[in-house]
């Protein structure tokens, strides 16, 4: 299924995003013009669904479950994806080509061949009544690459103003352009951890960083933190869920400090590996996810980062990623490279995406 790229087309694309901070289901209702060679766009209409405790729950704990209720909740978050988007259509009275959805990521093992992003596409086309495009990351990781992180083409073609483009979500990601690539690659954790320490305190997330602001560094920890092998390697690189629980949560002493002492560290540890992530003779970055609203968390990046922070509207911190997939969703349906080998590593530019018909 190929569309046609004449120029002057204006496409509409719902880009579906499920980040690994599991704050809800992000919906965008997405035009685009192609503009020589970026595109112009805009998001008209946007949401984001909380996930309601079951939702939440039954993704947290499915990657220990066995293989029959691993596909049996593929198939179910697919039509619940698919219930969302009809209802999101209905409400706005949108008509849009086709969806692009993430799906939710339960297992990204690159280095071991394989990649999950759950979602079954034939549940989410027929609960939905549209064509849907899903499953980016396979084809990278089946040509050697990381399959991570894919928004970087969007970064190009959306957004090449900027030096560079900074998302704060569960995962910290950065991408640049050096010489004639564009670089990308996920700095650290971010929101995915401190949400994890927010909740152990009895929040569901530290407003404007201020739990964190009250404590102070544990010098030994950040230091533990910041001599993590990953830090050392060379990009093409990306973090998942497991290096989390192997790597970082064995490290953090929780039940020795203050949580806020230990969410200070943190903080800290997360603006030093952005620094260090930064090329020279930047001048601007654009600054976009959840953690843009964590007002000392900003405050500490901007300490060490000698750039200029752009933070644009709230459409574009919030939906920038549900953005960009519909924009991997429509050059999958042009046939036209979404994943680019100098950010995930692969032998060669895959179209990914799986096409399903209503």
């Amino acid at each position: 299924m190929v569309e046609n790229p004449a120029t002057d087309k204006i496409s509409h694309v719902i880009g579906l995003m499920s980040g690994t901070s599991l704050d809800g289901v992000d919906l965008a209702f997405c035009s685009f013009r192609q503009n020589g060679k970026s595109y112009d766009f805009q998001i008209e209409a946007c949401e984001t669904v909380p996930y309601n405790s079951i939702w939440r729950s039954r993704l947290v704990g499915l990657p220990s479950q066995d293989a029959l209720t691993f596909v049996q909740t593929h198939v179910e978050y697919g039509r619940y994806l698919g219930q969302l988007v009809k209802s999101f259509v209905d409400r706005n009275n949108l008509k849009p080509g086709f969806v692009a959805s993430h799906g939710h990521t339960i297992f990204h093992q690159p280095l071991k061949g394989f990649t999950s992003q759950i979602g079954d596409g034939a549940a989410l086309a027929a609960e939905c009544g549209l064509p849907v495009v899903c499953d980016f990351r396979s084809s990278d990781v089946a040509y050697g690459g990381q399959g991570a992180p894919l928004v970087p083409i969007g970064d190009e073609l959306l957004f090449g103003k900027y030096d560079c483009c900074l998302n704060l979500g569960g995962f910290g990601n950065i991408s640049f352009k050096q010489g004639s690539q564009r670089i990308a690659f996920d700095t650290c954790p971010v929101n995915i951890l401190l949400n994890f320490l927010a909740e152990k305190a009895g929040l569901d997330y530290d407003r404007n960083g201020e739990l964190a602001a009250s404590g102070k560094v544990i010098p030994y920890l950040l230091e533990k933190l910041n001599s993590l092998p990953y830090y050392q390697m060379q990009p093409p690189k990306s973090l998942g869920r497991e290096w989390i629980e192997k790597e970082i949560l064995t490290v953090l002493p929780v039940n020795d400090y203050p949580l806020n002492n230990i969410m200070r560290t943190f903080v800290e540890h997360i603006a030093l590996q952005i620094s260090a992530s930064l090329p020279k003779r930047a001048g601007n970055m654009i600054v976009t996810g959840g953690g843009v609203f964590n007002k000392f968390l900003i405050s500490r990046i901007q300490e060490y980062c000698a750039v200029e922070l752009v933070i644009p509207g709230d459409k574009i911190i919030n939906y920038k990623e549900a953005l960009i997939f519909a924009l991997l969703g429509l050059l999958r349906m042009r046939g036209i490279p979404n994943c680019l080998p100098s950010v995930t590593g692969a032998a060669k530019p895959a179209i990914g995406g799986a096409v399903y018909l209503p």
